[in-house]
């Protein structure tokens, strides 16, 4: 599969910086993205976002991170990002948006499977999320206490910034390219990086990808490589979803987490190794042509 080619550095002479910025994909889809930490939801919602998917005005990014949400595993700590600069340029049919994370905020307790790489976790996790669906009369649990309880909680205080993560996102048509570079970041104690797509997991709850896999809601599982040249995520009913490419240099993963109160999100996620300085790949979002 051949690569959009990436936006010169001559471009990002034109950059706006703006606070909020929305893209339309078709009459019913945008992207929208802020140079805040909106939207507020769960656990998350004090740490900036990619990309965000609009669906007939609503944000379907539940407490999903959004598309291309760098993260970084050093040997002590997980870094995410609650600082970062916006810019926006438009090339004739083409929107360049530059979003520069600065990786100021570390996970207390855990956070997704980049930090909960516990099976039994894991699995206690899905049971509640089971128990929690299956038996409403249950619901006067605080299953949501309890997760906290076992070490599953919230905190991402501030800490010494480790560098900046710049991340192009180029927005031609249907088809998003997000460049990540990663140049700039301390590397001493880095062990891993991820690349986040992340959207709400009551909005997209069918996968498929290239070898013909489907999987329904919990079936998607918690962390799990996928293989084939692509894998999506579906709307039940509809066309709306988006379709993740494989990328030189990073392995692709699938993950779906829910409980109510609590954990609210899908995606499709990139493991890099440290040595990687640019990592580029490409989403598909599916809904529709422009108008």
């Amino acid at each position: 599969m051949s690569l959009n080619p990436p936006a010169t550095q001559k471009s990002f002479l034109n950059l706006s910086h703006v606070n909020m910025h929305t893209v339309s994909i078709s009459d019913s889809v945008s992207l929208r993205i802020y140079s805040g930490t909106e939207p507020h939801n769960l656990k998350i919602a004090d740490l900036q976002k990619g990309l965000i998917l609009v669906i007939n005005g609503t944000e379907a990014v539940g407490e999903g991170t959004g598309f291309g949400l760098p993260v970084l595993v050093y040997s002590g700590e997980t870094y995410f990002s609650g600082t970062s600069r916006l810019h926006v340029s438009q090339m004739g049919d083409r929107c360049i948006i530059c979003k520069e994370f600065t990786m100021d905020r570390v996970a207390r307790n855990s956070f997704r499977n980049v930090t909960l790489e516990n099976p039994a976790a894991r699995t206690f996790i899905e049971h509640l999320s089971d128990v929690y669906q299956k038996h409403p009369q249950l619901r006067f649990l605080t299953l949501k206490g309890l997760t906290e309880k076992m070490g599953i909680g919230k905190a991402f205080p501030k800490a010494a910034p480790m560098g900046n993560v710049t991340v192009t996102y180029t927005v031609d048509n249907t088809r998003i390219t997000v460049k990540a570079d990663f140049k700039s970041l301390k590397k001493r104690g880095l062990r891993r990086i991820f690349m986040l797509n992340e959207q709400g997991s009551q909005f997209f709850t069918k996968y498929t990808d290239s070898r013909g896999t489907e999987l329904m809601d919990s079936e998607i599982g918690a962390w799990n490589g996928t293989s084939g040249e692509w894998a999506c995520l579906k709307k039940l009913r509809g066309e709306i979803g988006f379709r993740l490419w494989t990328a030189r240099g990073g392995i692709l993963r699938r993950g779906r987490e829910f409980l109510e109160g609590s954990l609210d999100w899908v995606g499709l996620d990139y493991e890099i190794s440290r040595k990687v300085d640019v990592f580029e790949y490409v989403i598909d979002v599916l809904g529709g042509e422009r108008r």
